[in-house]
């Protein structure tokens, strides 16, 4: 089997090159690459990339993810975030390749609390939000044999992330302060990855398993608790790093104004994707214990 990875230095697309590779021939591809174009942006070489290697599965872990930069540049997010993914899926179906693609919890208003689930309609926010439905509706207007995995709140120990911003400010200031009015479920990218090739590995042999999921880590918490635990966590490992931190005050999303709205509410029901795949998503804390475990 050969599978088209891009976006292979993202953070998912990362932990992908690792837990694709026994699925078979993996040929990864970033933006910057020479031989074949990985540029999402440059639409007809990403056609003719897939028209030169013929995948059976194309898995694109790439996208555009500054979600306030979105709100200023909308034009390339919707580039790189919805025209990509509908060229993708056109180029899968004239092959019958699946095209394996990552969605967000920013298709939501973020109403309620009740947890979100893939019949409840979508209504984001912000450029970030409309462009990645928008290229979820491509995706399944072109494209028959897809997965749409949509998560939520990603972290990796590679590259930059939530929980290492709250260490470095750890270690400098007594008190920091952290919204805590916006609840999900901080989810990794191994995570991801691994869910991702097992769900590969039963929709060839199920086509009929084709569609859209959610996929984020069980549990819920906001960036608050998600914070607390993650100065507490690197509190009882007693490692070099010193902590000096010994106040998480909670504030509203007010608090600190973005160009972009974020949800209050990213809780996404997973039921679907679990009972499909036989699968038991993890608790948050496990993913983000074993992260910092990396990065202590």
């Amino acid at each position: 089997m050969k599978i088209l990875l891009l976006g292979k230095n993202g953070q998912i697309g990362w932990e992908l090159q690792r837990s694709l590779a026994p699925l078979g021939e993996v040929i990864a591809l970033d933006r910057h690459s020479v031989d074949l174009c990985g540029d999402l942006t440059n639409l007809p070489g990403l056609a003719r990339t897939v028209q030169t290697v013929r995948p059976d599965v194309i898995v694109n872990a790439a996208a555009h993810t500054a979600v306030d930069r979105a709100e200023s540049e909308p034009e390339l997010a919707r580039t790189v975030n919805a025209l990509a993914p509908g060229v993708l899926a056109q180029e899968a179906s004239k092959l019958g390749a699946w095209l394996v693609h990552y969605s967000t919890d920013y298709v939501f208003d973020g109403s309620g609390s009740r947890p979100w689930m893939e019949c409840d309609t979508p209504a984001p926010l912000s450029v970030y939000g409309m462009t990645k439905l928008e290229g979820e509706q491509l995706i399944a207007e072109h494209c028959q044999r897809y997965l749409i995995l949509r998560t939520s709140w990603v972290y990796a120990a590679r590259g930059g992330n939530f929980a290492k911003t709250m260490l470095r400010l750890a270690q400098e200031r007594e008190r920091l302060t952290v919204i805590d009015d916006q609840w999900g479920a901080p989810t990794g990218a191994e995570l991801l990855a691994d869910v991702t090739a097992h769900a590969i590995r039963q929709a060839l042999q199920r086509p009929q398993d084709a569609g859209l999921y959610h996929l984020a880590a069980s549990g819920e918490t906001t960036w608050n608790g998600y914070a607390k635990h993650v100065i507490a966590q690197a509190a009882r490992a007693q490692t070099a790093i010193k902590i000096v931190a010994n106040d998480v005050a909670a504030v509203p999303t007010s608090a600190f104004p973005t160009p972009a709205r974020r949800p209050h509410n990213s809780r996404l029901d997973c039921t679907r994707l679990q009972t499909t795949f036989g699968l038991k998503l993890p608790p948050w804390q496990q993913g983000v214990d074993r992260m910092l475990a990396e990065i202590l």
